[in-house]
């Protein structure tokens, strides 16, 4: 099961009180509700391939409206054929949510009002509903953050966005072939919308996750600046040593003055060590950059043996 999958399924768990399963269900039949016909009647029918926010669907309409609505599955004949549930009620029994603002008086339209619940929790509610009818979230361990929702029109896409940022989560809204999405990029504000919309084992999951892979690259990034920093240092010690071989081929260690002759027999002794472990091994105190000035003198005297040759 994926972690989005895992995350709506936690959310179905969720007691709430008659006011937020109203708030909630306004959000999915909203987005993925729609007006059908079948052998003569009209029907409100709501479509997703999540088994669980279907049950939570017909749970609610049962609880909220005495409602019995009907159930059916479909497989989907492209791409992965998951299944699909349909809950359909007809319009006949539909009749109490025209007062709610679900329905245009003719019973024509959909027409939900979404967040005009005031209260704080069915605010939260509605952003619930909204994530389960067409909300999608990466799972945490993927090289991007990505949390999203669809909207079939660009007004429920702003609303959306407008209740979510309520809380400060920064959301956008990017158009796309066959609707809108509002989406967040940022960890950190996707812990925070699982949060507001009660996925607290989501939320912890994706937790430590996040910090797990933040170690792992902190970790990565010592290891890939002590690999180039031991590459550097071998590489100088690589070149001292060439330097100082040179010098004794052509002149001999025993003609340099005392301080690069020094400096030359303990690279020579130490020849894997790095400048400040060079430093420490010196007879007397010599500092980073003055070690590095006499292996600068060294490498000027082989350049001069060079060009008198």
């Amino acid at each position: 099961m994926s972690f989005a999958a895992q995350t709506k399924k936690e959310l179905t768990l969720i007691q709430e009180d008659a006011c937020c399963q109203q708030a909630e269900l306004e959000a999915i039949v909203g987005l993925i509700g729609r007006l059908s016909t079948s052998d003569n009647r009209r029907l409100l029918e709501i479509e997703t391939e999540n088994v669980a926010t279907a049950r939570r669907i017909y749970t609610q309409l049962r609880e909220l409206f005495d409602i019995h609505p009907e159930v059916f599955v479909r497989k989907k004949m492209r791409l992965k054929k998951n299944n699909v549930y349909a809950v359909r009620v007809p319009l006949h029994a539909f009749g109490p949510l025209v007062g709610l603002g679900w329905l245009d008086e003719d019973g024509r339209t959909i027409a939900v009002v979404p967040s005009r619940k005031r209260k704080s929790c069915c605010r939260r509610a509605f952003l619930r509903g909204a994530f389960l009818a067409s909300g999608s979230v990466n799972d945490p361990g993927s090289t991007s953050y990505h949390l999203e929702i669809t909207a079939t029109n660009a007004e429920w896409a702003r609303k959306i966005q407008s209740l979510m940022n309520e809380y400060g989560l920064h959301a956008k809204v990017i158009a796309r072939k066959r609707g809108y999405v509002v989406y967040l990029k940022e960890g950190e504000k996707i812990v925070e919308f699982l949060s507001l919309i009660g996925a607290h084992q989501a939320l912890l999951k994706f937790e430590d996750v996040r910090i797990l892979k933040g170690m792992r690259n902190q970790v990565n990034r010592l290891v890939n600046c002590e690999t180039a920093n031991m590459n550097k240092t071998i590489s100088a010690a690589v070149r001292q040593l060439e330097v100082i071989q040179f010098i004794d081929d052509h002149m001999g260690l025993s003609n340099l003055p005392d301080k690069l002759r020094e400096v030359a027999e303990i690279r020579r002794k130490y020849p894997e060590v790095n400048l400040q472990e060079l430093c420490d091994r010196m007879s007397h105190k010599v500092s980073k950059s003055g070690l590095n000035h006499r292996f600068r003198k060294l490498e000027e005297i082989a350049d001069k043996l060079r060009k008198s040759m």
